[in-house]
């Protein structure tokens, strides 16, 4: 059972408002120093709240926060509501334009045993507790984690389309992505959206450590509260959820780069690799991503003076000696990270996630030029991951490789704020629900 209900976010004010396009902002984990030092320059701009600035970021978060719920810098809203939430794209390459639908809204935050939130990647300690502490001081959630469901009826569809026409906010943000919000207070419509995803089991697609940090918050504030219920505002995460059977989610590749080995020689590397690989030279390092493109367990290897092809040999899979259950055993990123991380480059499995050798990039021009300039030994060029594999994986109960998925594109933050004070988080008397 995936209980969702609808917010009462803080918003910014309508003066504000006119200018959304200045106060959004890219999520913490993927915003850039340049980007950061760039949007802290304005000083209503989400960046503040999402990812405030040292010494003492949380603190000065919540004090921030204050001052601009006290000067009507943000107002709440009066009535809760679903929030429509649309992104249209293009990927380079082609000239469709997609669009992908879904809706913001809060979930409860469900532990991992419960198996009602299934995730697909590991987590980095430092960054969940980061995410907790800023939890802990604001009690806002200052941008959506991403979640899929599964409805290949498409029911919520038609009610969002009917939103979208009246939007709320329409900005082109960081990606070249045209963002528009809208939102819907009806109540019977509201009432469809939580029946409908009730039975759903949610897949986490982006934001495991802020969902983590969640989880955390939750913990400790039950442990503190006699009276628990369980319908606080800590037992609820702030979530924008699309249905996996649309044909606009996009998951892009995350290529690895390799730098700063002591011990790197490239025939030595090839000559690990003869065993399990099949190796091509490819003259044009710039059509790797094109050479590899749909064929399983390929891979692309850009050295400082040559490229290569390498592709698993079938009857090598069965070589791998991680603990996991075939589904994780035969992915793309598996493969990679233990016959060519591990085996050939000599990373053991278990250091891979700490270790300073091992880089991600998703830009395929990116890698190339950082292996040419000599900033990068050597660019491990793989394919994008599937929405299938996604799912067999999280059935599994086990996770991905680090850094295996990139949802594109990027939820933005700064539309809305989500409080689980309990003061704000609790719905009106007058409100029908």
């Amino acid at each position: 059972m995936a209980e969702i209900l609808p917010i009462r976010p803080w918003r910014y004010n309508r003066n504000l408002a006119e200018r959304i396009d200045e106060l959004t902002s890219p999520l913490f984990d993927v915003v850039s120093d340049k980007q950061r030092a760039a949007l802290y320059q304005e000083p209503y701009n989400s960046i503040h709240l999402s990812v405030p600035q040292p010494p003492h970021p949380a603190e000065r978060a919540q004090k921030l926060l204050q001052s601009w719920k006290e000067q009507g810098v943000i107002l709440q809203d009066k009535l809760p509501a679903i929030y429509v939430y649309y992104q249209y794209f293009r990927l380079q390459g082609s000239g469709k334009e997609f669009c992908r639908k879904g809706f913001i809204c809060h979930i409860r935050t469900y532990d991992w045993d419960e198996k009602v939130i299934l995730r697909h990647e590991n987590t980095i300690p430092k960054a969940v507790n980061d995410r907790t502490e800023l939890l802990e001081k604001t009690q806002l959630h200052a941008s959506a984690t991403h979640g899929l469901y599964s409805d290949p009826t498409f029911e919520l569809e038609k009610y969002m389309d009917e939103a979208i026409a009246f939007p709320v906010y329409e900005t082109e943000d960081y990606q070249g992505v045209r963002d528009v919000l809208a939102v819907i207070h009806d109540k019977p419509v509201v009432d469809r959206f939580i029946n409908l995803i009730e039975p759903k089991t949610i897949i986490l697609a982006d934001g495991h450590h802020r969902y983590e940090g969640s989880l955390s918050y939750k913990h400790s504030q039950q442990a503190k509260n006699p009276s628990h219920t369980g319908k606080e505002g800590y037992n609820y995460h702030l979530m924008y959820l699309t249905n996996t059977e649309a044909d606009d989610l996009r998951i892009l590749p995350t290529h690895r780069l390799i730098s700063g080995m002591s011990s790197f020689h490239e025939a030595d590397i090839l000559k690990a690799l003869e065993e399990d690989f099949i190796i091509k030279p490819i003259e044009d390092a710039d059509t790797l991503n094109e050479v590899i493109v749909g064929k399983p367990w390929a891979f692309g290897l850009v050295f400082s003076e040559r490229a290569y092809k390498v592709r698993l040999k079938p009857e090598s899979l069965s070589k791998i000696k991680w603990h996991f259950p075939e589904v994780v055993k035969a992915l793309d990123l598996t493969v990679m990270h233990y016959f060519i991380i591990e085996k050939a480059l000599g990373i053991p499995g278990k250091e891979q996630r700490q270790s300073e050798h091992i880089s991600f990039d998703r830009s395929f021009a990116d890698c190339l030029q950082k292996v040419t300039q000599g900033t990068a030994q050597l660019a491990i060029i793989t394919n994008e991951v599937s929405i299938e594999d996604v799912k067999r994986v999280c059935a599994s109960g086990y996770t991905m490789p680090q850094k295996s998925t990139y949802f594109y594109p990027k939820v933005i933050g700064g539309f809305l704020f989500s409080s689980v004070q309990e003061n704000e988080f609790a719905t009106p008397i007058y409100y029908p629900f």
